[in-house]
């Protein structure tokens, strides 16, 4: 999905879409708008997608999880271009301090009640067959009467 497709969408319809408002997209594609002019003023190769598409691509592989090479095909780049366009737009947002999440302390401090719970996965051997059982082996148990 491009930018153009969604930037007219209302603002319930975008926050479906994206995760976000309109508002925090666009404070986020200003604070890589100003980023990106700083690391491309003297010279370097743009990049293929635009900036709004970046930062798109982004919400998309943090919302649904999506694997890199779909969210490449789907722009029309390759796999490692979206790796590094990924991980470029969170460090940029993740270095701006505007856009982070509360850390451990702050987390423990306030008065929220956890509840966990916990699955046990150990794995557990199977009984297999060995070479000196016949290959027709069903793996039922003779009852021995």
């Amino acid at each position: 999905m491009k930018y153009e497709n969604i930037k007219s969408f209302k603002d319930e319809k975008f926050r479906q879409v994206t995760g976000i408002t309109q508002s925090t997209f666009s404070a986020m594609l200003d604070v890589l708008k100003i980023e990106y002019a700083k690391r491309h003023a003297k010279n370097g190769r743009h990049r293929k997608l635009s900036i709004e598409d970046m930062l798109l691509a982004t919400l998309e592989y943090l919302r649904e999880y999506r694997a890199y090479e779909c969210i490449a095909a789907s722009y029309g780049i390759s796999k490692q271009n979206m790796c590094l366009t990924i991980r470029w737009v969170e460090e940029t947002l993740v270095k701006s301090g505007k856009f982070s999440l509360p850390g451990k302390k702050s987390l423990a401090k306030s008065n929220i009640e956890w509840e966990v719970v916990l699955v046990d996965t150990t794995e557990t051997p199977i009984q297999r067959p060995t070479r000196g059982q016949k290959q027709y082996y069903s793996g039922k148990k003779n009852d021995i009467h």
